[in-house]
């Protein structure tokens, strides 16, 4: 799954989330916008913030709720509750449970 932060139709950055039934990697995607926007885009959409250039923290609910609508695995809650269960034992997940710590990647060459 990745969120990923792009020019919209209107020329505004955007945050949306892509690729929801692949629950084996979670990242943040960065295109051709600046930091400041990325991070205004994340807020904006509800979806989490930027921490710095290399991290992003995300709003668990809010992931899921964005995603699981437009997913079409038959096992995606499962597969979305180990990919949390993963997080959990590797350090990136809250104590919480409510937000989810993620590296910010350049989508600009992808």
């Amino acid at each position: 799954m990745i969120v990923e932060v792009v020019t919209g139709a209107d020329e505004r950055p955007e945050a949306r989330v892509v690729d929801v039934d692949d629950l084996g990697r979670l990242h943040l995607a960065l295109g051709a916008v600046t930091d400041e926007e990325a991070a205004e885009a994340l807020e904006r959409s509800g979806l989490g913030r930027l921490r710095d250039a290399d991290t992003a923290v995300l709003d668990v609910a809010a992931l899921r709720a964005a995603a699981e609508p437009r997913a079409s695995a038959e096992n995606w809650s499962t597969r979305w509750d180990a990919m949390i269960g993963g997080a959990r034992g590797k350090g990136w997940l809250s104590a919480d449970g409510a937000t989810l710590q993620v590296h910010v990647e350049s989508a600009a060459g992808a």
